[in-house]
């Protein structure tokens, strides 16, 4: 049965990503690429095409496995649960239906419809949201029953969100506006609103939770500094300067799975990635010098200047850069320890796929160790693939998103264990 959502009902669709980067307007996805998406632990890139949606494992350095492909025109929406079978689909050819199937059964599970074009879709193991331009749905993912509707949301046209990926900790992050940065944090377990953010002047343009939903990264549509929240305190805890010399369109944001670092990618030809650590007494604070001295002066004068002058005074740069081989591409980014290093991985609009090393003690220029065609043709299909780092099928690994048993990787009945249903159809 169908499902179409309103004010009574569920509505609902989406777009790529657990970085909360926004989705594109129907139609204005990535150049080579209807959509690419890395799922929630960063152990596989979901890619949309024009022809049909790939999965991609990305476990390694040395190849790329394509994990399954199927025929669907114009996809701009293309989700994976983690490293289950549950992938939500959404095509330009239907921008107001979402479609959830399991992949390696080859089956629907359920489609609903709603009012309005999909404009981004999160998962977690506990909840499927769905972004409209003026409303967002809530769903039980165990059942897809609509759980909540949050109609009248400040207009979001670009469909941004954030869900925290720890589903014992569902977060949930919006706009609270549409002419400045303003957060909303929403409980997703509880369907409460826990506080807003007034985090930026300028309107958000991304957004991300770290790994345990306790941190939020946010940027806005200039694009020159990114702020790191506490959740759900709200307190600003970093702040970091991608540029001053231009404003600039951040195009994602990610954590590191340990939230040791912070990676931004933009439409310049710069990626940078931002450490986070606090930093204790100094020598200088220790063992008084002049210099130590000149600086406290010159500390102590930066409260007497403008905001923005003093500001930029105590905000960190960046810790390591990767400069892209060209500008004005759209790309998603993403930290990840792959074969025990910590990586960056860049899915851009050309359909390529570049995997960096990042020195995590050293910082500076990231070393470029694979590029990877996406488009068509695509890598050929995998046989025998192993995801999750050698995990088989049927092996208990070590939970991604810290709940408190680990995760079967069998998951033919855990995930989704949903009644087929399609016809969902909810209207304002």
């Amino acid at each position: 049965m169908e499902t179409e959502a309103g004010a009574e009902g569920p509505i609902g669709p989406g777009e790529p990503g657990s970085s909360g980067e926004p989705g594109p307007r129907p139609g204005t996805g990535l150049a080579g690429l209807g959509c690419a998406s890395f799922n929630q632990d960063s152990t596989s890139l979901a890619v949309g095409t024009k022809t049909g949606y790939k999965l991609f494992s990305v476990t390694s350095v040395d190849k790329l496995d394509c994990i399954h492909d199927s025929e669907a025109p114009d996809v701009y929406i293309v989700e994976r649960l983690f490293s289950s079978s549950l992938v939500v689909v959404v095509s330009l050819s239907m921008p107001r239906r979402m479609n959830v199937y399991h992949f390696k059964k080859g089956t629907e599970i359920c489609n609903y419809s709603y009012s309005d074009d999909i404009l981004s879709v999160r998962l977690n193991r506990q909840r499927l949201v769905v972004c409209l331009e003026e409303s967002v749905f809530i769903h039980n993912i165990k059942d897809m029953k609509l759980l909540k509707t949050l109609l009248n949301t400040p207009c979001n046209p670009s469909g941004l969100c954030a869900l925290s990926i720890n589903h014992s900790n569902s977060y949930l992050g919006y706009p609270g506006s549409a002419t400045i940065g303003e957060i909303i944090i929403y409980d997703a377990n509880n369907l409460s609103t826990v506080t807003m953010i007034p985090a930026h002047d300028s309107p958000l343009a991304a957004l991300t939770f770290n790994a345990s939903g306790t941190k939020l990264a946010s940027a806005s549509e200039r694009g020159t500094v990114i702020r790191v929240f506490s959740v759900p305190e709200g307190q600003r805890l970093f702040e970091f300067r991608r540029g001053m010399k231009r404003y600039v369109t951040i195009s994602s944001l990610s954590f590191s799975p340990d939230t040791q670092f912070l990676c931004a990618s933009s439409n310049t030809e710069t990626i940078h990635i931002f450490k986070l650590e606090q930093h204790g007494p100094s020598v200088e604070e220790e063992c008084p010098t002049w210099g130590s001295y000149v600086g406290k002066m010159f500390s102590a004068a930066s409260s007497y200047l403008p905001a923005q002058v003093s500001g930029m005074m105590s905000q960190d740069r960046a810790f390591a850069t990767v400069r892209l081989l060209l500008a004005e591409q759209r790309n998603v980014c993403t930290l990840a320890m792959i074969q025990k290093l910590p990586r960056l991985l860049v899915a851009s609009s050309d359909g390529q796929l570049f995997i960096y090393n990042i020195d995590p003690q050293e910082g500076g220029e990231c070393v470029l160790c694979l590029v990877l065609v996406l488009g068509d043709p695509f890598p050929s299909l995998s046989q025998g693939y192993s995801e999750d780092g050698g995990a088989r099928k049927g092996e208990v690994i070590p939970e991604h998103e810290f709940a408190a048993g680990p995760v079967c990787l069998d998951d033919e009945n855990e995930f989704p264990p949903v009644m087929i249903c399609n016809s969902n159809k909810f209207w304002k």
